[in-house]
């Protein structure tokens, strides 16, 4: 589990959770920008999440909803994740400040590489991005890496996946009234 940040919010804030004014403005944290959570399997499936604000709260109710008791739950450091051990079986967290990445079968790399190819799609294909369809493009990229060859899925099965969402909904132009 990871937390990322991308693209400036629609109505920007003058002061941080913790009530205090951004000062550096954005080198050090997340100042007015979009929070993204997002969990991952390894070597599976991805779920993300456009959240509000990224605090502790937010996080818990996203992990009590999404796994199960008994996962085993790696993160990083930040103050987010402090408070999840109680809500999962083991909880491991890298240190990223220390220079450690990974320690034995604990890393986030796996949903770092993740926003990686996200954050490469938006620059590079999409470029422009309103908060209010965020979620459209976190359930495109959700979709893209839940279905991908090394999870067995080829391109025939992926295409047919993708088209069986559209059975039953029709495409209307709106009625314009003159």
């Amino acid at each position: 589990m990871d937390e990322t940040y991308h693209g400036k919010v629609a109505t920007p804030r003058d002061i941080n959770t913790r009530g205090q004014a951004f000062t550096k403005k954005g080198r050090s944290g997340p100042s007015n920008k979009r929070a993204i959570i997002a969990l991952v399997e390894r070597g599976g499936r991805v779920r993300t999440f456009h959240a509000e604000h990224a605090d502790q709260s937010t996080v818990t109710k996203i992990v009590n909803e999404n796994l199960d008791r008994e996962s085993k739950l790696f993160t990083d450091e930040s103050r987010l994740y402090t408070r999840i051990a109680d809500h999962v079986a083991e909880h491991d967290t890298v240190r990223h400040s220390s220079g450690e990445y990974v320690r034995g079968e604990v890393h986030t790399n796996t949903v770092e590489s993740y926003f990686s190819v996200f954050k490469r799609g938006m620059r590079g294909t999409y470029q422009h991005c309103k908060e209010k369809h965020l979620h459209r493009y976190l359930a495109e990229f959700d979709f893209r890496h839940n279905n991908r060859v090394a999870l067995g899925v080829n391109d025939h099965a992926r295409a047919d996946q993708a088209l069986s969402g559209i059975v039953g909904k029709r495409l209307t132009y709106r009625a314009t009234h003159s």
